[in-house]
């Protein structure tokens, strides 16, 4: 059975384009129907659809034109690993979106909560909602999870907290609670007051990392302190 035939106006519409976007596809060489009308108008045939679609899902998933291009000049398993490792770029970025909607939800919850009016001042608060924002929240989140994650792995090692890499550790949870404070003696200073009394935590404070490593990080920043 021979292939149908479409206008353009009409293929377009089919495949949920536009015409500026099948001649911008055709300058780059990326589909380039055959067929013509008597009065010299192109013709696209299924065939032409399927390669489209295949344009069209390629650049929905991130593909650049010009590697789009290249992709569907490839063999079937040239492609195949090509999309295997598009899909491990979009996980990376969905996680990084996971963690970008829990650091705004952090930081809604850090800016608004009546209990952080306990330990810091209307102006601090201020400071912070300026300060800290979403972006800089995702970047305090994912350095806390790799220092818990790196501070368990010197615990499981039997890695003293006075041991160099203990030092380092502490001084990596130093530069983290700068990421917060901002350098601001206040906010330390209210800092500190806050992490003394969580007995009286809110229901929604919780602390990042357990009390094992609590304490190594506390002898290791001791430790730092010292040297």
């Amino acid at each position: 059975m021979a292939d149908r035939t479409y206008q353009p106006h009409e293929f377009a519409k089919r495949a949920g384009v536009t015409i500026r976007a099948l001649h911008h596809y055709d300058r780059l060489g990326l589909l380039k129907p055959g067929g013509r009308t008597a009065a010299g108008y192109r013709l696209c045939t299924d065939r032409d659809l399927v390669r489209l679609e295949q344009i069209v899902a390629l650049k929905f998933i991130g593909f650049p034109l010009s590697q789009i291009r290249e992709l569907l000049s490839r063999k079937d398993l040239d492609v195949a690993a090509a999309l295997r490792q598009q899909r491990q770029i979009i996980a990376e970025k969905r996680d990084h979106l996971d963690r970008a909607i829990r650091a705004i939800e952090r930081a809604e919850q850090l800016v608004s909560s009546g209990g952080m009016k306990k330990y810091y001042t209307e102006e601090q608060l201020n400071d912070l909602r300026k300060r800290y924002t979403p972006e800089v929240q995702a970047k305090a989140e994912h350095g806390w999870a790799d220092l818990v994650r790196d501070v368990e792995a010197a615990i499981a090692r039997g890695d003293s907290p006075d041991s160099e890499t203990g030092r380092k550790l502490a001084e990596r949870k130093r530069n983290l609670i700068g990421l917060f404070t901002g350098g601001d003696p206040g906010i330390t200073a209210n800092l500190q007051k806050l992490y003394e009394d969580q007995a009286n935590w809110p229901a929604n404070f919780k602390k990042p990392y357990s009390d094992a490593v609590d304490k190594f990080l506390c002898e290791a920043a001791k430790a730092l302190v010292a040297v």
